[in-house]
């Protein structure tokens, strides 16, 4: 029987592997604890088949993205979606491995955007993914990668939906965000995966670290909660595990952190991606 914390608790960013990885059993765990929602992102594409050449070898990665979404949906109190799209770290791959020049590279990305776009556009993912090294390249890797993310954000403000981004470690991503807007977007739903407590310019999706999540809770900003589950056997012990974001959200609760867990778990996953994280709750059984 699942735990009920009284309240909607979502992950905001995790990777689901149902072919390699636990899957369903991550799942599970999540919902034991009393998690209720998922946004599940797409591995990158070099992890669940080859490094892509084409834009349809992107296809075969969110289609298995969107089915462990669903999946996932049969076993919660409330509902996962999939975000998809390509990660930066891609252009490393294409340039440093596959011999592809930066503007290649970025050619290449662009186009596995526009494919995650569809999906949006036809209402199979609620948002797309994008972003930019987080490590030192050079000027016109660099270059390549924000051209990447702007692509993602014109898609963004066509298709109305969140854009979660991987970047460099900061708290002031102001750049991006004047990026977004100048795409017509919202920046308020472009999201920095991987956040620190606090961040200027788009929404902080902020890593379930108790001094992280202190900071975002009395900073009293829009603020999401995410662990990075990465679903990778080789890999047990690198990021966070599926429990723990419930576990968090029982520790804000213990101290007395009832308005940061709603403006996590049901404000920001309303104003981001328009989603109800407590009309889509059922009764636990």
């Amino acid at each position: 029987m699942s735990e009920d914390l009284g309240t909607p608790v979502l992950d905001d960013h995790l990777h689901l592997d149902p072919d390699h990885g636990r899957g369903m059993a991550a799942v599970d765990d999540f919902a034991r604890l009393g998690g209720t929602h998922l946004i599940v992102v797409n591995k990158p594409s070099w992890h669940l088949g080859p490094v892509p050449s084409d834009r349809e070898d992107f296809r075969p990665v969110f289609e298995t993205t969107v089915a462990a979404a669903r999946e996932a949906t049969d076993r919660l109190r409330g509902r996962a979606w999939p975000v998809l799209g390509v990660h930066p770290g891609l252009v490393s791959r294409l340039v440093d491995d596959e011999g592809y020049d930066p503007t290649e590279a970025r050619d290449l990305m662009q186009a596995g955007i526009d494919v995650a776009a569809e999906f949006v556009a036809e209402g199979r993912a609620l948002g797309l993914k994008s972003g930019r090294p987080h490590y030192e390249v050079s000027d016109a890797v660099w270059d390549a990668s924000n051209a990447v993310m702007r692509h993602a954000f014109d898609h963004g403000a066509d298709l109305d939906c969140a854009v979660q981004l991987h970047t460099e470690a900061s708290e002031d991503l102001t750049d991006i965000a004047d990026w977004a807007s100048d795409a017509g977007m919202d920046p308020a739903r472009v999201v920095k995966h991987y956040a620190a407590g606090r961040l200027a310019g788009p929404t902080p999706s902020v890593m379930s670290e108790k001094d992280r999540l202190r900071r975002a809770a009395e900073a009293g900003d829009p603020f999401l909660m995410e662990t990075d589950f990465v679903d990778d056997p080789e890999k047990p012990g690198m990021v966070m595990g599926p429990k723990t974001v419930p576990r968090r959200v029982r520790w804000l609760l213990d101290e007395g952190y009832d308005e940061a867990v709603a403006n996590a778990h049901v404000e920001t996953p309303r104003a981001v991606y328009d989603i109800d994280t407590e009309a889509t709750l059922v009764d636990a059984e």
